[in-house]
C-alpha cells in the first residue's frame, strides 16, 4: 500500500456531516409533548389564576396524572426531583404523589412555577413545553453526530456489496464474534474481563473486519483518550490471526489532538476518513 502523508490526510477532514435533523429532532420533540398534551391542557387553566394554590390543589386531587408534566416544566427528564430545603431532604415523585398536597404546593412556589403561571409569564404550556423539549433535545446532538458517522459508513459498506446480518453486522460484542465464528479474542477483552462492542463487523471467507466509527467536530479531552484507547486496541487486535481492525474517523476536532492521532496513524494502516470512503477504500482493502 502506498505510503500516506499524515498532514495531507488530516487536511481532508470535514468540518461537519450534519443533516437537517441534527440540530433539533422535531419528530421526537412533538412526540414527547403529544404524550402529555391532555395533562398540559389541564394545567393550562392555572395560567393567570387569581387563586393558584387552591386551583392547583383542585387539579391534583381531580387529575393526579397531571403531576407527570411538572418535571418537564423545569427541564428535567425524570419522574423524581431531589431538593434540599433548610437541611431537610425531599425526593418528590411526579409519577405517584408521595407527599401531601401542601408540600407539592411548596415545591411549585419555591421553584417559581406558580410565579411563571399566575403572573402570565407564559401564556400556553404546550408552547412552553415544546420550547423546553427543543432545549433538552439539543443535548442529544453529540449522540446524533456519532450516529451520522455510523450511518455514513454503513452506506458505503452496503455499496461495497455487503448485506446486513449476512456478511456485515452492526453493534457486535466480542463474545458474539467469538461465538459466531469460533475465534479467541481474549487478547482484546483482557482475558474476558472487558466487553467491547464494535460498530460494525464484516465477515469474508478470509477475514473478520471489526470497525469503529466516530466524528469529532469540536476539540475536547476525550480525543486524546480515544486515540490512546484505539492505539491499544489496534495493537491487541494485531496479535490475533484472521481479524483486522478498521477505524473510520473524521472532523475538525482532531486538529486539537493531531499529535495523538498521528501516533496511531503511524502504526495503524487501516485508519481512514470520509474522503477515503468516497475514494472506494473498502473495495481496496476488504477481501
Amino acid at each position: 500500500m502506498m505510503t500516506r502523508n499524515f498532514k495531507e490526510w488530516l487536511a481532508t477532514f470535514r468540518s461537519c456531516i450534519s443533516d437537517y435533523c441534527y440540530y433539533v429532532d422535531f419528530d421526537k420533540v412533538n412526540r414527547n409533548v403529544d404524550n402529555i398534551k391532555v395533562e398540559l391542557n389541564i394545567l393550562n387553566t392555572l395560567v393567570g389564576s387569581k387563586n393558584i394554590e387552591q386551583d392547583f390543589e383542585d387539579i391534583i386531587n381531580k387529575y393526579p396524572e397531571t403531576l407527570k408534566c411538572i418535571p418537564l416544566l423545569l427541564a428535567v427528564r425524570s419522574n423524581e426531583i431531589s431538593i434540599i430545603d433548610k437541611n431537610k431532604g425531599y425526593i418528590f415523585s411526579f409519577k405517584k404523589q408521595n407527599y401531601n398536597i401542601e408540600e407539592y404546593k411548596m415545591f411549585m412556589r419555591k421553584t417559581k412555577l406558580f410565579d411563571l403561571l399566575e403572573n402570565h409569564i407564559i401564556s400556553n404550556l404546550l408552547d412552553y413545553a415544546t420550547g423546553v423539549e427543543v432545549g433538552l433535545d439539543s443535548n442529544g446532538r453529540k449522540n446524533r453526530s456519532g450516529h451520522l458517522m455510523e450511518n455514513l459508513v454503513e452506506e458505503y459498506i452496503k455499496k461495497t456489496g455487503f448485506i446486513k446480518n449476512k456478511t456485515y453486522f452492526k453493534e457486535m460484542y466480542i463474545h458474539e464474534i467469538e461465538n459466531k465464528w469460533n475465534i479467541d479474542l481474549s487478547a482484546i477483552s483482557n482475558q474476558n474481563k472487558m466487553e467491547k462492542r464494535f460498530d460494525f463487523v464484516i465477515k469474508t471467507d478470509k477475514q473478520i473486519y471489526v470497525i469503529e466509527t466516530n466524528f469529532y467536530s469540536n476539540v475536547g479531552s476525550k480525543l486524546n483518550e480515544t486515540a490512546r484507547s484505539y492505539k491499544t486496541l489496534s495493537q491487541e487486535i494485531a496479535t490475533v490471526n484472521g481479524i483486522t481492525f478498521i477505524w473510520f474517523t473524521d472532523g475538525y476536532g482532531w486538529n486539537g489532538a493531531k499529535h495523538n492521532l498521528e501516533e496511531i496513524f503511524d502504526i495503524l494502516d487501516t485508519i481512514y476518513n470520509i474522503q477515503d470512503l468516497e475514494n472506494g477504500i473498502l473495495q481496496k482493502i476488504i477481501n
